[in-house]
């Protein structure tokens, strides 16, 4: 029944990030790619935060560092040992710069794990809500939990 839950969880959040994603995508060009990584991390029931560093890569410039925070709402139970989500960015031009995907992101979140386990995450935003994060990025993490809701993006320029 657990195994159930979580793949309908997952299943819902891929439908909810396909219907965010179709108004999000257009007129956008994938500029490059954003992987997140992070430590433990405990679901509190009703939401988490989650602390990552990242850094966005694109074809022909250097890596660009951020900080990122996750504010969760919604179910989010468990412990989860590593965290690792790789979004592929989508803009209004593939020119972006240094610091430029900085700002708030918003979105939806389905995600499960016995030992390994993968999510579903739906990001926009960032300056006028011009970025979008690719939905259904590839979350992997190791720990035992599920979580489904909405979340929050805090992206800043890292070192």
């Amino acid at each position: 029944m657990r195994r159930f839950s979580a793949v309908l969880c997952v299943a819902a959040a891929a439908f909810a990030s396909s219907l965010v994603t179709a108004s999000a995508q257009q007129g956008r060009v994938q500029a490059g790619t954003l992987e997140c990584r992070g430590g433990p991390n405990v679901g509190m029931i009703v939401g988490s935060v989650t602390n990552l560093g990242c850094v966005f890569r694109a074809q022909g410039r250097p890596d660009d560092l951020y900080v990122a925070t996750i504010t969760k709402l919604g179910l989010d139970i468990g412990i989860t040992n590593e965290t690792v989500l790789s979004w592929a960015v989508l803009a209004p031009t593939n020119e972006i710069g240094r610091g430029d995907l900085s700002g708030n992101y918003a979105g939806v979140n389905a995600s499960a794990s016995i030992g390994v386990g993968l999510g579903a995450n739906a990001m926009v935003g960032g300056s006028a809500n011009s970025f979008a994060l690719q939905p259904l990025s590839v979350q992997g993490q190791t720990g035992l939990s599920a979580a489904g809701g909405v979340q929050s993006l805090e992206l800043r320029p890292g070192r």
